[in-house]
C-alpha cells in the first residue's frame, strides 16, 4: 500500500497508518525550518523524536527534545516544532481525536504566508 505523502515548505510528512479516531504520521523538518504556530480543535497529538533536535513550543513553554524524547500536545493548545540541529528532524506523530483530517489546523503564525488566523 502506498503511503500518503504531503510535501510542505518545511519538509514533508508521510501518513503511516490511519483508522477511526487516530492517525500515525512521520514528519521530516529541514534544519532551520519550522511548522506553523497552530492548534487543533478536534485532536490531540503525541510526538516522538527519532532523529535530529527539536525546539517545541507548547503553549507558553519551549521544550528541547533529542532522539528518544517525546511530548504530548493537548487538544486546543498552541504549538509548533522547529528543527534546530544540523540534520533533518524526524518525528513520529500520533494524532488522536474525533477527526484527524489535515484541515483541522488553525495557523496563527507561519513563515510561509499560510496563517489563517490573526
Amino acid at each position: 500500500m502506498a503511503m500518503e505523502r504531503g510535501d510542505r515548505p518545511w519538509g514533508y510528512y508521510l501518513v503511516l497508518h490511519e483508522d477511526a479516531g487516530y492517525k500515525v504520521k512521520q514528519f521530516v523538518v529541514k534544519p532551520g525550518s519550522r511548522l506553523s504556530l497552530q492548534r487543533h480543535r478536534r485532536r490531540a497529538e503525541h510526538w516522538q523524536v527519532v532523529r535530529g533536535e527539536a525546539a517545541v513550543t507548547r503553549g507558553a513553554e519551549i521544550v528541547r527534545l533529542l532522539p528518544g524524547g517525546s511530548i504530548d500536545i493537548p487538544l486546543g493548545v498552541l504549538h509548533r516544532v522547529e528543527s534546530v540541529g544540523k540534520e533533518n528532524l524526524v518525528v513520529i506523530e500520533v494524532q488522536m481525536g474525533e477527526y484527524v483530517g489535515e484541515d483541522d489546523i488553525e495557523r496563527f503564525e507561519d513563515d510561509y504566508g499560510r496563517a489563517t488566523t490573526a
